[in-house]
Parts: C-alpha cells; sequence; structure tokens
C-alpha cells in the first residue's frame, strides 16, 4: 500500500526549526506536523519496546494528528455511497488497522534522513499546506507536503500528504478502486483484500 509506506518515511525523521509562517493558523499546522516528528522520533528511541507498545504507539499518533475517517472515506471514494452501514464500519476499522500496522512494521525503515519544514501556504478556506523536504544522505531530497484542515476551535488535523507533487490519498483510492472493479463492484472483496494485508504484515510479511 504505497500511501501508508510513502507517508512512513515521513514520520520517521528530526525536526529542525523552519521558516516562521505566514499567520497564526499557518503557524498552527507546521507545530502540529513538528509535534508529529518528535513523538514519532521518541517511539523509534523506545527500542525496548514490544511489537504490541509499538503498534500502539503508532496508533496514538494516527488517532491524534490525522484525520483519519476523511482520509479512510475519501480513499474509498464513490463506493463509499453504495457501501452498507456495516461495511462503511469494517471498511473503517480495517483503513485503521492496515496503515497502523504497515508503520509498525516499517520502522526499522528509518536510516538517518533528515525533515526540513520549508514554511506553508493557505489552501482553501479551510486547509494549510505545509511544504517540507526529506534530506536523505544516500539518495537526493524529496518533497514533501502536508495538508492540514481545520475542524475547528482549534482543531487540526492532517488529511493527505503529497510526496513530490502526488498525492498519497488518491494513490490509495485508486488502488482500492482498482481491486474494486476487478471484482465486479464488491466493496466485500476490498475488506478481505484488506484483512489479507494485515495478515501478512502481522506475520511478518
Amino acid at each position: 500500500m504505497r500511501w501508508a509506506s510513502y507517508l512512513l518515511l515521513t514520520l520517521l525523521v528530526v525536526f529542525p526549526a523552519g521558516k516562521a509562517a505566514a499567520t497564526q493558523d499557518e503557524a498552527a499546522a507546521q507545530a502540529l506536523v513538528r509535534n508529529l516528528g518528535d513523538e514519532a522520533i521518541e517511539l523509534l528511541r523506545e527500542t525496548s519496546a514490544s511489537s504490541a507498545g509499538t503498534v500502539a504507539g503508532v496508533r496514538d499518533l494516527f488517532r491524534t494528528s490525522f484525520d483519519v475517517p476523511t482520509i479512510g472515506q475519501f480513499a474509498l471514494g464513490r463506493h463509499w455511497r453504495t457501501a452498507t452501514d456495516a461495511q462503511r464500519q469494517e471498511y473503517l476499522a480495517l483503513f485503521e488497522d492496515m496503515v497502523v500496522e504497515t508503520y509498525a512494521r516499517r520502522f526499522e525503515g528509518y536510516d538517518n534522513q533528515t525533515f526540513v519544514v520549508d514554511g506553508s501556504r493557505p489552501e482553501g478556506e479551510r486547509d494549510v499546506m505545509v511544504r517540507s523536504r526529506i534530506l536523505d544522505p544516500n539518495g537526493p531530497p524529496v518533497e514533501v507536503n502536508w495538508r492540514v484542515r481545520d475542524r475547528g476551535a482549534g482543531n487540526l488535523q492532517i488529511i493527505d500528504v503529497m510526496v513530490e507533487g502526488v498525492s498519497m490519498a488518491v494513490t490509495q483510492r485508486n488502488e482500492f478502486s482498482s481491486i474494486i472493479q476487478r471484482n465486479g463492484g464488491n466493496i466485500d472483496a476490498l475488506l478481505q483484500a484488506i484483512r489479507d494485508q494485515i495478515a501478512s504484515l502481522r506475520a511478518g510479511g
């Protein structure tokens, strides 16, 4: 699942000070991204943590900083409208498990990358795009932008990550749509595919 694997790299990095934001909203969005990085690094340093502890820590990061239900609903696309309530409920639970398990299993992929926040810009009425770059000692820098949405009352959550201009949420939606289409529009086929992915990750695959 490319969305989760790319997004993992943005979490396993060091966050130096970035440029001053143009507005208070932008400053808050940049702070959200930096705080997420600090928490991810702290989790990385807990080398004695059990696998279950790592999974729990990653789940906390996602629930705190990401709007997982919105991302999940977007990833299901037009099929959300035709899914039953039971399918929607199971799908959102499976989607979160898939992303969390993917991150937890790939924490070992950290290899001294660093992360620089370059600034931010307003994106529509409620969103801020936080600009950043991943600096890899073994390769060229990667541009990563975070779309942060204001949910009101100071509640900011990440709803998408764009790597080199490619939306990970859109990429995930395309993959899910392909699975459903290959199975004659059967949403249950997608649910089974996600279950299989989770089982493979938990088995070390």
